[in-house]
Parts: structure tokens; C-alpha cells; sequence
């Protein structure tokens, strides 16, 4: 399109005659005096899809915002009544009841301000009017105007001169990366989302959620993956949670064919997907700013042992406040779990913790400021967090924190510590839990 606008020529056709032989055409080419400096238009091009894409974040982050506030003024009613309650009334309440409270309180008490990137934007932005400002005093100024680009670029500054309204807003928020409380005491009720991004009840297998250590401008941004077996191929992103209802991806990453994943019990952490294969069997991760892989091998761990309904869920991955982990089972330690702290520059262990609780008896686990939580099935529509192990004092305990399920069987459960909820995918479908 670019070529067809501004590499333009003026052809002039005369006749002559040449020793009485016949006619031929002599044909005089007069090109422009200088060339189009195509390669600035390119580069204005890449930075405008650049921000277009960084916009589609930030207003979808402002959406985000919006239904937290929402959410947390209601918790904030909730939680006015109940302390009312327990004034007029202390003696009808327990400890157990009070450090309920106690906690819900904790999570409405941070308030703070989000702010857009969008100095750095309008910066590009600039940068770009500054440039094409320049083409057109040169050039034809039609023919910039006419290109694509321009109406893009007029685009974004519509957007941008809208954001300047709202892209500053005070909200309530869950505070991240404070493991000052007692563990978990209680799971909400589940907040299923949608069947599976592929429409199809036979895809049950496969995982959703957030970043669980986001990089900057993708704070809001979701990922799926969804298969008919246990196996993983591709990754799907999403700019925000509408996004992901609608289906409307705006990246979709291939696994190359020799680094295929299995199992289900995949994350995203730091723009990086942490998987396992199967061959050579061990660890993997993909970074998908650097699109570089790497793998790992604990030579203990073992095939022989998956969760209670998933198959090849042989390594677990988990992520919280204190890092990045992994569990797993070996025939040394007949089928029980251990945990393994993973150093995340270097993809190696820093240090490993054996448990009590034996794997194929557990239907999934995950990690919550250094300390272990397993699930399993109490019946149809119920499951429990029934064991804890702390690797700060590796001490072990059981409990019983039941949770309802949406669906009988469910492959993938994490938590994540940017908003303290727990993702499931639940045959199929996107169940998230306070």
C-alpha cells in the first residue's frame, strides 16, 4: 500500500524511427528528486501498533478497577453490619468468628491510586506526530494522510485525549504480598466465568488465569490453554478479564513441536510460561518476552505418581508471595510429596521439603506464602483443604476448609498473589475463589 503511494513515476512515449527499420518506443523515466523515507514511515508504524496494543491494557485495567470498587464497597457494607454485630453482641461470638472478621477487614483496608503509563505514551505519541509532521511538509501531504497509519494514530490520540479523564482513580484493593495473617480459614463460593475459550465441553483439560508477578502494562492481562488431552501447545492472552469472556485474544503463542508440554498444572509468572515435559522428563519454561526456552531435570523426581483425577500431573508449579515453586513425588519417598523452592534466574532448586501426604490420595495443591495446602474430594459437590505444610518451620498439620466445585473434576489449581484467589478449570469451564 505504502508502494502504491508514494513510489511514483512520470512516464513520457515518443515515437522514432531508426535507419527507415521500423518504429520503437523510447520511454523517459523522471523520478522524484529525493526518496520517500519509507523506512520512518515503518518505524512510526511498529510504535503506533506498539501503543495501540498498550492502550487496549490501560483501559482494560480501568475496567478491571471499576468492578473491584464495586465489589469492595459491597464487602465494606457486609462487613460494617457484621461488626456492628459483634459489638452490640460479643459474647455470641468465637475467636474463630473474630479472625474471620479480622481478615476480611485486612483485605478492604489498602486503598491506593493506579496510574496509567500515559506520559510514555504521549511521549511516542509526540514522537510519531513529529515525524509524520515532517513527511508531509516534504511530501505530498494527501498521500501520508491517505495511508492507514494516519487514521490509527488519529485513533490513539482520540483514546489517549479520553484516558486523560479517567486514567487516575482511587480503588480498593486486596493488599499483595503480605503473608501477615494465619493461613487460609475459609474459600468463597466459586465465580465461574464461562465454558472454555474453544466452546467445547471436551476440552477438560488445560489452565486459566493471571500473572502471578505481571510485567509492567500487562498488570490486567489473563492467559488460557485448554485441550482435549493432557498435553500443551499454545497459550492465549487476553487484555483483561472482558477480553477473556469474549473470546477476543490478542496473542496467541505456538509451542515449537519439540517443546511440547504435559500435564496441567502450568503457570505464568514474569511473562513466562512454567511447564513440564516429557522429553527428557522434567521442568520447562518459555519467556515470552525473549521467546527463549529452557529445561531441567530432577533426577528423583518420578513418573509414577499424578493427583487423584489428572493424569501426567506428575510436577505441580505454584507461585506466591515468597517465589516460585514446584512439587512433586519419587519412589524414594514411596509416593509422598515433596516441595521444591525454584530459583527463578537460574531454573535450579534451592531447597527441597518432604511431606506426609501421599500424592495420588491428593486431587490438587498449591502455595500460599510458603505454605503447602492440599485438596481433596469430601463428595460430589465438595472438596476440602485438608493438609498444610509450613516450609518455615516445617511443621505439618490437618485441617478442613471446605470449598463447593462447580463441576465433578477440575485438572488445574492455582493461587495467585496479585489478587489472593484461587484458579480452577473445572472440566471445562473458569471457576475463580475469594
Amino acid at each position: 500500500q505504502y508502494i502504491q503511494h508514494i513510489l511514483f513515476y512520470f512516464i513520457h512515449a515518443r515515437n522514432e524511427t531508426e535507419d527507415g527499420s521500423g518504429d520503437r518506443c523510447a520511454c523517459d523515466a523522471f523520478l522524484p528528486g529525493s526518496t520517500f523515507p519509507l523506512r520512518d514511515l515503518v518505524v512510526v508504524e511498529q510504535t503506533a501498533v506498539e501503543i495501540y496494543h498498550k492502550l487496549e491494557l490501560e483501559l482494560g485495567k480501568l475496567e478491571n478497577y471499576e468492578t473491584k470498587l464495586t465489589e469492595y464497597s459491597e464487602k465494606i457494607i457486609k462487613l460494617t453490619v457484621e461488626v456492628e454485630k459483634i459489638e452490640k453482641n460479643p459474647d455470641a461470638y468465637n475467636e474463630a468468628d473474630k479472625d474471620e472478621i479480622k481478615v476480611k477487614i485486612k483485605q478492604v483496608e489498602c486503598i491506593t491510586r493506579h496510574h496509567t503509563d500515559k506520559p510514555f505514551i504521549i511521549f511516542q505519541v509526540t514522537a510519531m506526530e513529529e515525524t509524520l509532521t515532517r513527511l508531509e511538509k516534504t511530501y505530498d501531504k494527501n498521500v501520508v494522510l491517505a495511508t492507514p497509519l494516519f487514521g490509527l494514530i488519529s485513533f490513539i490520540f482520540l483514546s489517549l485525549s479520553l484516558c486523560v479523564c479517567v486514567c487516575v482513580c482511587v480503588c480498593v484493593c486486596v493488599p499483595a504480598g503480605s503473608c501477615a495473617h494465619t493461613g487460609i480459614i475459609k474459600v468463597g463460593k466459586p465465580v465461574v466465568s464461562h465454558l472454555n475459550a474453544h466452546l467445547n465441553a471436551g476440552y477438560k483439560f488445560g489452565g486459566w488465569g493471571r500473572d502471578s508477578k505481571p510485567v509492567p502494562d500487562r498488570e490486567s492481562m489473563y492467559w488460557y490453554s485448554g485441550y482435549t488431552s493432557s498435553s500443551i501447545v499454545d497459550i492465549r492472552f487476553y487484555t483483561n478479564y472482558n477480553s477473556l469472556i469474549l473470546r477476543n485474544h490478542f496473542q496467541h503463542h505456538n509451542l515449537h513441536s519439540g517443546w511440547y508440554g504435559t500435564g496441567n498444572n502450568f503457570i505464568i509468572r514474569d511473562n513466562t510460561l512454567y511447564y513440564q515435559i516429557n522429553s527428557p522428563f522434567g521442568l520447562a519454561k518459555l519467556n515470552f518476552t525473549t521467546m527463549r526456552y529452557e529445561s531441567r531435570v530432577i533426577a528423583k523426581a518420578s513418573t509414577r505418581f499424578s493427583y487423584a483425577n489428572s493424569p501426567n500431573q506428575n510436577f505441580d508449579f505454584a507461585a506466591d508471595e515468597t517465589g516460585l515453586w514446584v512439587t512433586y513425588a519419587t519412589a524414594e519417598s514411596s509416593g509422598r510429596m515433596v516441595i521444591a523452592k525454584i530459583n527463578e534466574p537460574s531454573f535450579g532448586v534451592e531447597e527441597e521439603w518432604q511431606t506426609s501426604v501421599f500424592k495420588p490420595g491428593v486431587n490438587n495443591a498449591f502455595m500460599v506464602c510458603g505454605v503447602l495446602y492440599a485438596v481433596r474430594t469430601v463428595d460430589i459437590q465438595t472438596d476440602e483443604i485438608f493438609y498444610k505444610y509450613d516450609t518455615r518451620t516445617r511443621q505439618e498439620s490437618y485441617i478442613s476448609v471446605p470449598f463447593v466445585r462447580f463441576q465433578e473434576k477440575y485438572s488445574n489449581l492455582d493461587y495467585n498473589p496479585t489478587d489472593q484467589k484461587l484458579y480452577m478449570y473445572n472440566d471445562g469451564y473458569y471457576p475463580h475463589f475469594y
